[in-house]
C-alpha cells in the first residue's frame, strides 16, 4: 500500500474517502443568522423537551446523527463505527446522546477542532481498511457551555468584544469507501500550540497559530498554496482570530484571500446578533460544513477545500489557576464533485 504520510504533519489517502451525507440541527439563534435556510432543523427551544441543557445536547446529538444515517440511505447496524465529541465533562452529551445506538464508539476531545479531528480519524479506519462506513461527528450548547465554562447565565455577567458565541447545535457526517460524493484526499494533523493567551474571552487569539501551524503545514506538505482552493475555511476564530491568522501566515509568506474565511464569521451576524467576535464551539464549525459547504461541495461550486476546524484546549480548572490557552486544529482537504486541476 506504499507510505502515505506526505512531508511532516500530512497524509494522503489512498484513494479519498467520500462524504455520503452531511445532517446539521441547530437551535433558534443560529437559525436567524445568514445560514439558517440551510440547516436541515432547526429547533425553536434549546431545551429541546427536556430538563436541562445537557440533556438538550444529547437530543441534538441523537436526532441529529440518525438523520445523517437515514440521509445516507443506511441503518445504523451499517455503521463500523461512530466518532464524536462536545465540550462537557468527560463528553458526557456525546456519551448519553449515543448509547442506544450500540456502535463501536470513540469519544473525542480536541474542543472546537473536534469535527476536524472526528472526519480525519473516520476517514483513516476507512482508508486503512478497518471500516466500510463510520458515522463522525460533533456538538455544543450555548447555555451548558456557558455554565461549565464561564458564569451561570443567570449572573447577567457582560461579555467583552473578544467573545464569541456558542452554537448549539449538532452536524454529523457519514463516511463511505466509494460514491460518488466529496473526497477526503488529505489530513493534515495540528501540534498543541501555546502562544501565552490566558484570557478566556478571547479564544480566538488562542487558536490562531494552531490554525497558522495546520496552514503552513499542509501548503509545505503538499506542495500548494491557497490559491489552489476555492475556500479555506477554519472552526470559530471569529473576527480576531481570523485577522490574526491573516497576519501571521503574512509573515510566513502566504497571502491569504477572498477564499479564506471562518465558520464563527459565517453563521451568525455581528451587526444584528450581537455575537461580538463571531461563533463558537464544535458545533460552530460542524454545523457551517455540514449545511452550508457541503452542499456546494456536491454541487461542483466548490471544487476543493481545506476545512480547519480550530480548537482551544482549556477547562474550569486551568483556566481559573491562570494558565494559558493552548489550541490545535485539524486540516481536512476535500475534493468536490466537480473536481479541481492542479497540484
Amino acid at each position: 500500500m506504499g507510505v502515505k504520510k506526505i512531508g511532516k504533519q500530512t497524509v494522503r489517502l489512498s484513494e479519498g474517502v467520500r462524504i455520503m451525507s452531511a445532517a446539521s440541527t441547530v437551535s433558534r439563534k443560529e437559525g436567524e443568522g445568514p445560514l439558517g435556510k440551510y440547516f436541515d432543523k432547526i429547533i425553536e427551544d434549546s431545551m429541546f423537551g427536556e430538563k436541562s441543557w445537557e440533556l438538550a445536547e444529547s437530543k441534538f446529538i441523537r436526532e441529529n446523527m440518525e438523520l445523517a444515517v437515514q440521509k445516507a440511505g443506511l441503518k445504523m447496524k451499517d455503521i463500523d463505527y461512530l466518532l464524536c465529541g462536545d465540550l462537557l465533562n468527560q463528553c458526557t452529551a456525546s456519551t448519553f446522546g449515543t448509547i442506544d445506538f450500540q456502535i463501536p464508539f470513540f469519544g473525542l476531545y480536541g474542543a472546537c477542532s473536534t469535527m476536524g479531528e472526528s472526519m480525519s480519524l473516520g476517514a483513516m479506519l476507512i482508508d486503512g481498511g478497518f471500516a466500510n462506513h463510520t458515522l463522525v461527528g460533533a456538538s455544543s450548547h450555548f447555555c451548558a457551555a456557558e455554565k461549565q465554562f464561564r458564569a451561570p447565565l443567570s449572573l447577567g455577567n457582560q461579555r467583552p468584544p473578544s467573545s464569541t458565541w456558542t452554537v448549539t447545535g449538532d452536524g454529523a457526517v457519514v463516511l463511505a469507501k466509494k460514491g460518488k460524493f466529496p473526497c477526503i484526499t488529505e489530513i493534515t494533523t495540528g501540534k498543541v500550540m501555546d502562544m501565552g493567551i490566558s484570557d478566556a474571552n478571547n479564544m480566538g487569539a488562542a487558536m490562531a497559530p494552531a490554525a497558522v501551524d495546520v496552514l503552513v503545514n499542509h501548503f509545505k506538505d503538499t506542495g500548494r498554496t491557497p490559491e489552489d482552493y476555492d475556500v479555506i475555511a477554519t472552526g470559530d476564530l471569529g473576527e480576531i482570530g481570523r485577522s490574526l491568522v491573516v497576519d501571521l501566515m503574512k509573515k510566513e509568506g502566504f497571502t491569504m484571500g477572498a477564499q479564506f474565511t471562518d465558520c464563527g464569521i459565517e453563521i451568525f451576524d455581528k451587526k444584528t446578533q450581537d455575537t461580538h467576535s463571531g461563533g463558537s464551539g464544535c458545533a460552530c464549525s460542524a454545523v457551517t460544513f455540514c449545511a452550508y459547504f457541503y452542499p456546494k461541495l456536491m454541487s461542483g461550486e466548490i471544487r476543493r477545500m481545506l476545512f480547519i476546524p480550530t480548537g482551544a484546549l482549556l477547562s474550569t480548572t486551568s483556566s481559573q489557576q491562570g494558565q494559558n490557552i493552548p489550541g490545535v486544529a485539524h486540516g481536512v482537504a476535500i475534493e468536490g464533485c466537480g473536481g479541481k486541476e492542479g497540484k
